[in-house]
């Protein structure tokens, strides 16, 4: 099967990475990504393609700058660059409200086409909704990755039987820790992005009564702002910011705690990560993270609250309050890249069986 992949905006996150991976995995099951398209690009974007080994495009100029909000909003001249390049897809896969709604403008009536949305929907750029309930009945199948994804489906009109739990393929789980890591450690993984709260752990150190060395392993916009919250609070000896790394996993095994204090987040690879390596985890109660960390595999904080965080912390790292790494494993190995490929090469071939 000859898929064709399209995303809003291709960057250092977690849902490229989870494309990139599902393409690689797919391979094994006759489904080959014959092409990435891309709206919105980064240089960084663009190097992970390239080391997933996938053929990509990109709309925008990856070296320009230039952002057009193509992760939230359909442009119509986007989705004009997509046609011809849709046209010998036997399925087009498209991740981001602005790749579908755009894909579904100009797909062929004969090729299924399946969505995925990652994250809430926040609008930064203006209210998509009404052509995302346009585009909606082309949709064959919706992988929501999160509550607020799936509440949003429904909400556009997606049939119940067509809205699926999206889940992200996750590597590293027989990883080993890179030579020359503090130990005792905490670790946190992820983009440096307001969304995903590194704020709120470095106030939260600050707070430790256990002073214990951060790795902060990841880049993003807040990257700037954090050295200077970590210099005004007087951590420089106590976090590490790592920048982007191929292997984040590698800082995590072994760690005493991984922090994930999202302000969003659907599902949490970090965090899905770090429980398979037997790591406690203490997460925000936000969005779909008390589903991934609940029924004891981790430990949830209320968001937003750095006092909070620290005394779950602390309770990881006096012993007071150390969850089970048992149940955290088992969860974990769901999501291999083999288990996830299968499943979504089961969907494809559904979905393509109702438009043939």
């Amino acid at each position: 099967m000859r898929v064709v992949r399209v995303i809003g905006i291709l960057e250092q996150g977690g849902g490229q990475l989870s494309a990139l991976r599902l393409s690689r995995g797919l391979r094994a099951y006759g489904v080959e990504t014959v092409r990435l398209l891309a709206g919105d690009a980064t240089p960084g974007g663009v190097a992970l393609a390239r080391r997933y080994g996938v053929e990509l495009e990109t709309f925008v100029d990856p070296h320009s700058g230039d952002r057009l909000g193509l992760q939230w909003q359909a442009r119509p001249k986007f989705a004009d660059w997509l046609a011809p390049r849709l046209a010998d897809a036997d399925l087009v896969h498209a991740h981001m409200v602005g790749a579908w709604t755009a894909a579904a403008a100009v797909i062929e009536s004969t090729v299924p086409l399946v969505a995925s949305e990652h994250n809430a929907l926040t609008w930064p750029a203006g209210d998509f909704t009404a052509p995302a309930r346009t585009a909606a009945p082309r949709v064959d199948a919706f992988f929501a990755h999160g509550p607020a994804a799936r509440d949003f489906a429904a909400g556009i009109g997606i049939a119940p039987e067509l809205i699926l739990d999206g889940r992200s393929a996750v590597e590293g789980l027989d990883a080993t820790p890179l030579p020359g890591l503090v130990t005792p450690r905490l670790t946190f993984t992820g983009r440096l992005h307001p969304e995903k709260g590194p704020d709120i752990l470095v106030r939260a150190l600050g707070l430790l009564t256990r002073p214990i060395t951060a790795y902060l392993v990841g880049d993003g916009p807040a990257a700037a702002e954090m050295d200077r919250l970590v210099a005004e609070l007087g951590l420089t000896e106590r976090v590490r910011r790592t920048g982007w790394v191929a292997d984040p996993e590698r800082y995590v095994v072994g760690s005493a705690v991984h922090v994930v204090p999202s302000r969003e987040e659907a599902w949490s690879q970090s965090a899905v990560i770090a429980l398979g390596l037997g790591v406690p985890v203490v997460g925000a109660a936000v969005e779909g993270l008390p589903r991934t960390l609940g029924q004891g595999r981790g430990i949830l904080v209320p968001s937003e609250d750095p006092a909070a965080l620290a005394r779950a912390i602390d309770g990881v790292l006096d012993g007071s309050a150390r969850p089970d790494p048992r149940p955290g494993v088992a969860y974990a190995r769901q999501f291999t890249v083999d288990r996830i490929a299968a499943s979504y090469a089961d969907v494809y071939a559904e979905a393509r069986a109702r438009r043939t």
